[in-house]
């Protein structure tokens, strides 16, 4: 079983419904010890990190994440969530990746909304994926680069798109909204 961990943020459902799509089986969740029993986990959302944040401290799935040995993809607001401190809210999160999460410099771009493609990528989550590839992006705020960065996109600044650290997963961009290349991300992930 695939356990999407539930934690007061929105999109939850629609990375329900990619799996669907590609057969495999899920449960929302926010119990800890099905977070730990299941096969692989997915942190996705939408949201506010200091609202965030205080939902998996008070349910203490904080430290149930952090002691995840199955694979593991944070998605969007999961992937801050997973790195040591946002801006928004000037919020100490799950610190898995040491990098900080910035806000965008707000101005007519702001958020970063819609497709991109990456500077650069690498590793077993991209596999059969090009760099010219697109991905949805709905964000304002986005993670410096830093060891763990395994894709970089150009917006504004170069930011990490995705992430990895032994069994710890992160994109910045909704591969259950990306179409094809995001189903293929998916797919990726779900085989290790």
């Amino acid at each position: 079983m695939i356990a999407i961990v539930k934690y007061n943020a929105g999109n939850i459902k629609s990375v329900q419904n990619a799996l669907n799509r590609l057969g495999y089986e899920s449960c929302i969740t926010d119990d800890p010890t099905s977070i730990l029993n299941a096969e692989k986990v997915i942190f996705p959302g939408v949201g506010e990190a200091s609202t965030a944040m205080k939902y998996l401290k008070d349910k203490g799935i904080d430290e149930v994440i952090k002691s995840v040995t199955k694979p593991f993809l944070g998605i969007c607001l999961g992937l801050q969530l997973m790195c040591n401190k946002s801006e928004e809210g000037d919020t100490p999160c799950l610190g898995i990746f040491d990098t900080n999460v910035k806000q965008f410099q707000p101005n007519d771009k702001v958020p970063h909304m819609g497709w991109n493609d990456f500077a650069s990528i690498k590793g077993t989550l991209f596999q059969g994926i090009n760099v010219w590839d697109d991905l949805y992006y709905v964000h304002s705020y986005y993670a410096e680069l830093n060891n763990d960065t395994v894709g970089i996109c150009n917006y504004i600044n170069p930011f990490s798109a995705a992430l990895q650290k032994d069994n710890f997963y992160a994109t910045q961009f909704h591969p259950e909204k990306s179409a094809e290349i995001g189903a293929q991300i998916l797919k990726n992930f779900l085989k290790l």
